[in-house]
């Protein structure tokens, strides 16, 4: 009968945890606890426990103590670089992680993790002879490095990391002999005389790897090859000379050098297989640390429990619904079926629609949620509504009729049932009761589609959670409805399925899950709104959420709803046009290569630059497949090969052309005829908005092709498009915040900024300038705000670094206050852990006090940008919401069928307007005074406005 095989895992937690910091990023939580070593550590952990699937796991640790290799040789590890305290902060809250899942911590004063590693693999032995089972027991070390291969034998084997924390591989024997044509006893010896760097082992000098390997091929061992070489044998006399040298010279450098690289396989530790079983851990505990350390990503990644409650309580008493990737889809449905601590209301026939409608009419506020078909406003088709105003029930609204269908659990759609929704509208449309909801304005739209619009939205809890953690992505209800009650809420894909051509439609889910489901959405919402109100007051940031980001909400949904009518003929022109040039461009770089190659392939790219062609790559970034080949890095090499143009010409189009040109037309919505972007406002740090589905934020404003681009948005017959641009607006609020009497005189005076930089730095008058010199002028202008240094405007200005460096001293001197202000915005950062604009935004820098110098510049070079980009941001916020509410009451004297004006787009510091064309000039008038007046800055705030048939092409308006 053949023995059933159980791994024992031993990771090396040292390795994992230094490879995790140096992989990924500052990950801080709301709180500003740095975990991206920990989370980085996890997601190895949990990934290895679901590849090996282990029956045993250890994990060990080095002590600070010195070790026995310290007191052997004093330089040992003396080259290495002391790690940030950062990295060594995070160790004990992942230790309580480890403690959480039970596996056991094995760590020793005097001995190194690997030591430990080397015990624990030659300990399990003796329950291989023990048999008792009737088990092989196979021991696999995870690890970041390659230390520890000497381990592996017919029961060990290596699991380490490659690139990373993704890419990993697989050492057993046949590896390590593919790798070093030696096998893993050998490597002792091959260290030995190679040496080690990293841990400053000598070895043998003079003697590399290849030369390393080719001894103890031919000898066997180190003790061996000195025995040949003391004996003279034949074999030692084929040494060449110098390497024999090498060796008697540095003969004691090389036996310690063995002594050091050999793993000890008999530390003092006490040490019990039993007690290694993975399994019997504390699930609420796992979640509860996870949930503070805002994992939820890593959630579904937690393996199943074998001794304790699989079914662990949140701290609001909800049974969890984790999944555990050895849980049956039977499994998976018996737990969508656990019930909640609140009840979930179906409400489907005409007298329980009569008892909500009676009670919902008396709510002040209350929370919805809209069940639909698409994700696109515009495509959805209403499938129901839930409700929530109190913590321990829903409603879930059914508007759709069940129907006789072969696919059980299916409905029509389209069978929507009007009667109730226009008896709704008067509540959803009525200003007194207050709305609340996760990403509102998906709602909104939907119901615009029905003839509904949604008034006095007052919550948002997506919104909150950005305000109060803008450096996050992880607004989702999901997600915060994780870290702020510690719930799991029901996943999507359990009612629709993952991804892919086996997902169904929401509307062929059994209305009882769909109900289920909605309810739950919006009973969290309602908790939510109940604890993230609170926290808004507590950090000064209600009134922002109420008279900026709120009141914005329903300008987005109707900016949206409006979309931008796109020339799609033109496109299509534009891009046969292009895809000729970019032929032209492949024959011109060919040539210029000697042979054709895949231009849009790095690899390939730095072998014809770096390798055939020869291009010095001195100054060019390295990445850890060699050359970089980056647009920026290319940009150094211009003028060093006429390849390199062809090449960054040839970038540029191909990205404008599936970016745009081909990708625009596929997003026209037929039913419109228009482009609808989504524009988004949680996603920047600064308060900015972005675009997306298209992101019009990129489109190049400069250059041919942009401005082709620009010209297929168009007006429609007898409408044309209004621009209003804020004109230099970061550099305003800059001169305001930073109270600089020469730059606040400057733009009091209405001199162009960048001409009176360049004269004062130039020191000559302002009709002397040159366009060379008003462009390094408007260089260090703006870059300034991002905390540009000498190298940044040596690399923007085409100048050297001395030049550059010179330049922004003379810069400091002149505007004065901007130095004090950039020094002052780092100290307050440094204090307080935050900066805010002037509307009181803040973007909390957790970082800012970090021992990493790259972390820590980083993070001041936010403190100096967020205040002038935010207050630029929340300015264009306020500037839409006076502008949107302006032009309604503008509009409501219009009598026509058609609008008379609609928002359609806001890119950068720019709004967008379709307007009657009869109505330009009084519009305009109306958008400039709004933009202009929404705020007071110790300069003017002005707007320039252009008019035109298209984007791309329009003249300016003088008013």
């Amino acid at each position: 009968m053949p023995k059933i095989q159980q791994k024992f895992l031993i990771i090396d937690g040292n390795a994992l945890l230094h490879r995790a910091w140096h992989a990924l990023p500052p990950l801080t939580t709301k709180r500003g606890e740095l975990v991206n070593a920990i989370y980085g550590f996890m997601m190895v952990f949990l990934k290895v426990l679901k590849e090996l699937k282990p029956t045993y796991v250890a994990i060990t640790f080095d002590k600070k103590a010195p070790t026995f290799r310290h007191k052997k040789y004093k330089e040992y590890k003396a080259t290495r670089a002391p790690q940030a305290p950062e990295l060594y902060e995070q160790i004990p809250r992942l230790k309580e992680l480890i403690s959480a899942f039970s596996v056991p911590i094995f760590e020793k004063e005097g001995f190194e993790a690997d030591d430990l590693i080397g015990t624990l693999t030659y300990a399990t032995k003796k329950y291989r002879e023990k048999d008792t089972n009737k088990c092989r027991i196979e021991n696999i070390i995870v690890t970041g490095d390659l230390d520890t291969l000497q381990l592996i034998d017919e029961n060990t084997k290596v699991y380490t990391l490659k690139r990373g924390i993704i890419d990993t591989i697989i050492y057993d024997g046949k590896a390590v002999w593919e790798r070093y044509n030696l096998t893993p006893s050998h490597l002792i010896d091959f260290k030995a005389l190679r040496g080690d760097p990293s841990d400053n082992i000598p070895g043998v000098k003079g003697i590399g790897e290849k030369t390393a390997i080719n001894l103890i091929k031919e000898f066997g061992s180190l003790e061996a090859l000195y025995k040949a070489i003391e004996e003279q044998t034949s074999k030692a006399h084929k040494i060449k000379e110098k390497i024999r040298k090498a060796l008697l010279e540095h003969k004691k450098d090389a036996v310690l050098s063995k002594k050091l690289v050999t793993i000890v396989l008999n530390a003092p530790i006490k040490f019990n297989l039993d007690k290694c079983r993975l399994g019997n851990f504390d699930r609420a505990r796992i979640i509860k640390l996870f949930q503070e350390l805002e994992f939820k990503s890593l959630l579904t990644k937690i393996p199943k429990a074998q001794d304790k409650r699989q079914e662990t309580k949140d701290p609001e008493g909800h049974f969890d619904k984790l999944s555990t990737y050895g849980a049956s889809k039977k499994q998976n449905e018996a737990k969508f079926k656990k019930q909640k601590k609140f009840s979930c209301k179906l409400v489907n026939n005409e007298k329980k629609f009569q008892e909500f409608l009676k009670e919902i009419k008396k709510q002040k506020i209350f929370v919805l949620d809209v069940e639909t078909t698409d994700l696109d406003p515009l495509k959805a088709e209403l499938l129901g509504v839930s409700f929530c105003w109190r913590k321990k029930e829903a409603y879930y609204l059914n508007f759709q009729f069940p129907i006789i269908s072969k696919e059980p659990g299916s409905r029509a759609i389209g069978n929507f049932q009007y009667k109730w929704l226009n008896l709704l509208k008067p509540v959803l449309e009525n200003p007194k009761i207050k709305k609340c909801g996760h990403n509102i304005k998906y709602d909104m739209e939907v119901l615009m589609q029905y003839g509904v619009h949604l008034k006095e939205v007052s919550f948002d809890t997506m919104i909150a959670s950005y305000l109060l953690n803008p450096g996050s992505r992880a607004h989702s209800l999901d997600d915060i409805a994780f870290t702020e009650l510690g719930y799991e809420m029901t996943p999507i894909e359990n009612l629709i399925g993952p991804k892919g051509k086996t997902q169904i439609s929401m509307a062929k889910v059994p209305l009882e899950k769909i109900a289920e489901y909605s309810c739950e959405d919006a009973n969290y919402t309602f908790r939510l709104k109940e604890k993230i109100a609170s926290e808004l007051k507590e950090k000064n940031l209600l009134k922002l959420f109420e008279n900026i980001e709120m009141p914005l909400v329903p300008v987005l949904s109707q900016m949206e709803i409006n979309g931008v009518k796109i020339d799609a003929k033109l496109l299509e022109k534009i891009s046969k046009k292009i895809t000729e040039h970019l032929s032209l461009l492949n024959n011109r770089i060919y040539s210029l290569a000697g042979q054709e190659f895949n231009i849009n392939s790095p690899k390939q790219l730095k072998i014809i630059l770096f390798g055939k062609l020869k291009i010095a790559s001195d100054g060019i970034k390295k990445t850890k497949t060699g050359i970089s080949t980056q647009a920026s890095e290319l940009e150094k090499l211009r003028g060093k090969h006429p390849i390199i143009d062809f090449i960054e010409e040839h970038r540029e189009l191909a990205k404008l052309k599936s970016t745009y040109l081909d990708a625009l037309p596929k997003l026209i919505n037929p039913k419109t005829g228009r482009v609808h972007t989504s524009f988004n406002q949680t996603i920047t740090a600064t308060g900015r908005l972005s675009s997306s589905n298209p992101n019009l934020q990129n489109i190049p404003i400069k250059g041919k092709i942009g401005q082709e681009i620009r010209e297929a948005f168009v007006a429609q017959d007898g409408y044309k498009l209004i621009s209003a641009d804020y004109s230099q607006i970061e550099l305003r609020i800059i001169a305001s915040i930073a109270k600089d009497e020469k730059m606040i005189n400057s733009f009091l005076k209405s001199e162009d900024i960048h001409v009176r930089t360049a004269a004062e730095i130039e020191n000559c008058p302002l009709d002397k300038v040159t366009p060379q010199m008003r462009r390094r002028a408007k260089t260090i202008n703006f870059g300034i705000i991002y905390g540009m240094g000498a190298y940044g405007l040596s690399q923007s200005a085409g100048i050297s670094q001395e030049e550059a460096r010179e330049f922004i001293n003379k810069y400091f001197q002149i505007y004065k206050g901007i130095k004090k202000y950039i020094d002052e915005a780092k100290a307050l950062a440094h204090s307080l852990g935050y900066v805010e604009t002037l509307f009181g935004r803040r973007r909390w820098l957790p970082e800012i006090n970090s021992s990493v110098v790259q972390i820590r510049n980083a993070a001041e070079r936010m403190a100096i940008n967020m205040p002038i980009q935010g207050t630029a941001a929340d300015i264009m916020k306020l500037a839409m919401i006076a502008v949107a509410k302006a032009l309604k009451k503008y509009e409501n004297t219009k009598n026509s069928a058609l609008s008379a004006v609609e928002m359609i787009l806001q890119v950068h510091d720019e709004l967008v307007f379709r307007v009657k064309e009869n109505l330009v000039k009084e519009v305009s008038l109306i958008i400039k005074e709004e933009m202009e007046g929404v705020t007071k800055l110790k300069v003017p705030i002005e707007v320039k406005i252009k008019v035109g048939d298209n984007w791309g092409k329009m003249k300016r308006l003088k008013i």
